[in-house]
């Protein structure tokens, strides 16, 4: 793969949630090129949430291929998939999704247990947790304390952390900004811009709020590029 082929690629893809017989999605074409910071827009219930678990192959198309760093995702068994996601994809949840009674550091440091090659990006894991920290804004001291001790906007820098650490060449962030108030979430995108720059890392983040739209270099909205079954009845 060169730096330019795009880091993600559908075609043609359709897939069905098991059980829900009314509810399908269908993505004919999306493209993500390298370095690119883009905007998903969605309502809720619109699919924002299971294009990004094709994405990360949490779950897999019934027809058509997802390719990620010109990977295809369902070629790829469910070990070797995880690993592959570890490695190629930094996350950003909603709710932070963090250890609440571990270090800041060692939520930090997490992914690097999984994806040997981020972790030979970084030379010294503490120092770069430490950069990262300091970066993000973070107080110098935040290593060593409880993750679920902080304040929510502090969890939600720690949670970038832990995507950015290694330089994965894609970081998906799903809502991110949703609990923060004006100030704090200025800042924070601000901050999340400035390492994905640095590191020449595709971003897209997932949201609701089209005033957000003005900040990224694409903006996508679900309903150009997917179309459920419930619109097509």
């Amino acid at each position: 793969m060169t730096e330019t082929d795009p880091i993600l690629h559908f075609e043609d893809v359709r897939y069905r949630w098991p059980g829900r017989a009314s509810f399908g999605l269908n993505i004919p074409d999306l493209t993500l090129a390298r370095s690119e910071t883009v905007l998903l827009l969605g309502e809720s219930g619109a699919g924002k949430s299971t294009l990004l678990s094709l994405i990360c192959g949490t779950v897999l198309a019934e027809s058509g291929r997802v390719l990620v760093a010109g990977q295809n995702i369902a070629a790829l068994s469910p070990g070797r998939r995880d690993r592959f996601r570890a490695e190629q994809i930094g996350l950003i949840f909603q709710q932070f999704n963090l250890l609440p009674f571990a270090s800041v550091q060692d939520n930090i440091l997490l992914p690097l247990r999984f994806a040997p090659n981020r972790r030979k990006r970084v030379t010294d894991m503490p120092a770069e947790a430490k950069r990262l920290c300091i970066d993000l804004g973070l107080p110098q001291d935040v290593l060593s304390a409880k993750a679920g001790a902080l304040s929510v906007g502090q969890q939600q820098r720690v949670a970038a952390a832990r995507a950015l650490i290694g330089t994965p060449p894609m970081i998906i962030a799903d809502e991110p900004t949703s609990s923060l108030d004006a100030a704090t979430q200025a800042t924070f995108l601000e901050l999340l811009f400035a390492q994905s720059r640095a590191h020449g890392t595709t971003l897209l983040m997932v949201s609701h709020d089209a005033r957000l739209s003005s900040q990224f270099d694409r903006v996508i909205h679900m309903a150009d590029i997917a179309k459920t079954d419930r619109e097509r009845a």
